[in-house]
């Protein structure tokens, strides 16, 4: 099962703004923002993560339900952060 999992950005990398650092239920990591092109996120936004990267821009609310729908899930949302926590992109 693929999941894409909403996370808050916390910063853009200054020497790389393709990268922003999120933070996804706790577990802070690197994605990859340069999907979004133009509409690049700012820190307090959310977007739809899959596989290290931001496919989306979503609103608080949004996000909120997903995690909410996620946890409620159990296993694969798990199993996805677990991958998450795995990654690294630098």
């Amino acid at each position: 099962m693929c999941l894409g999992i909403p996370g808050e950005v916390l910063e853009i990398l200054p020497d790389r703004p393709d990268l922003a650092k999120v933070d996804v239920s706790g577990v802070r990591r690197n994605i990859n923002v340069g999907l979004l092109g133009d509409d690049s996120p700012v820190p307090g936004e959310w977007v739809l993560i899959h596989v290290g990267f931001a496919l989306s821009k979503i609103d608080e609310q949004e996000a909120r339900a997903v995690l909410e729908l996620l946890e409620d899930i159990g296993k694969a949302y798990t199993d996805e952060l677990e991958a998450l926590q795995e990654s690294r992109i630098e």
